[in-house]
């Protein structure tokens, strides 16, 4: 796909069908779709690559994703950690004029076990030596912001005041958000939670918490019988009451853990999509975020 979709790709001289004075970034999955919009504003085209309800760990470009990005003045890519396939693509496509933002650029990304908590948690050899999912941390995604908000003010200088302005109030309300959850683990009774899939490192990191994930970073991993044996006894013998899932993908594995200490499921969203439901109540990233803090309430501050 990658080495014949190049003589197929169309240039920037050819759009047609967008508005051509209105830049036209791409990105690759909601968080980065919804900074970026929230930067942008109205004076600019954002498009979302991978669409919500898809599952991104395992989501390839066809051609026609790659004829998007070929034809955009701006590519916003979280890590290449997280989209493995960005470096390969963008290899196969010949236009200079592509400005390219890893938006997680300059974070210093955790290790995948590191974030895991303990070695024997470590099932992601298969996906990436480093965990990227930084923008479930309040404060990270202001790093995010700023990266993206930067490339903007490079690719559309005439919009820099507006790309500002517009940035500094999303990252007041990053900065709200993060004060709200520090506020609310200071109060907090138990430090750890049990999640399905190990998303939420920089989240735990940030506030003082521990995930204890079920899988690794990919959530369609399972573990081994002796895995499950070995949190089936951890998470009895410190009395943990919810166990977390996320609704893009199976809950099979949460629910066989929770039904087997007595506990109960709970949903905790990773934010690599979202969900049918929660397009339906126009939910957002600030939105999500916050029921993710009501989730983890019922096991923190039990």
């Amino acid at each position: 796909m990658v080495s014949g979709c190049s003589n197929t790709v169309s240039t920037k001289n050819e759009k047609t069908s967008v508005d051509s004075k209105k830049l036209q970034i791409v990105t690759t999955f909601y968080p980065m779709y919804y900074f970026t919009k929230e930067v942008a504003g109205s004076s600019v085209n954002v498009e979302l690559l991978i669409p919500n309800g898809a599952e991104p760990h395992d989501w390839e470009p066809t051609a026609k994703d790659m004829i998007k990005i070929q034809n955009a003045d701006v590519f916003i890519y979280n890590s290449q950690y997280f989209e493995l396939w960005t470096e390969k693509v963008l290899k196969s496509i010949n236009d200079s004029n592509l400005k390219v933002v890893e938006a997680a650029n300059g974070i210093k990304l955790m290790d995948a076990l590191e974030s895991e908590d303990e070695e024997e948690h470590g099932h992601s050899e298969h996906t990436s030596s480093k965990d990227p999912h930084v923008w479930l941390s309040p404060v990270l995604s202001q790093v995010e912001v700023n990266n993206i908000a930067k490339a903007l003010e490079q690719a559309d200088p005439k919009n820099k005041d507006q790309f500002q302005k517009n940035a500094e109030a999303l990252n007041a309300k990053l900065a709200d958000l993060d004060h709200l959850y520090k506020d609310t683990v200071d109060k907090a009774k138990k430090k750890e939670f049990v999640t399905q899939h190990a998303a939420f490192g920089y989240l735990a990191k940030q506030y003082g918490l521990t995930q204890i994930p079920i899988a690794g970073l990919s959530p369609d991993v399972e573990p081994t019988l002796g895995k499950l044996t070995e949190l089936t006894e951890l998470t009895k013998k410190k009395n943990t009451e919810v166990i977390y899932f996320e609704e893009m993908t199976s809950s099979k594995v949460a629910e066989t853990l929770a039904k087997e200490i007595g506990a109960k499921t709970e949903v905790l969203n990773p934010l690599e999509g979202l969900t049918k439901k929660e397009q339906e109540k126009g939910l957002d990233y600030l939105d999500v975020m916050k029921n993710n803090l009501e989730s983890l309430k019922l096991s923190i501050l039990d």
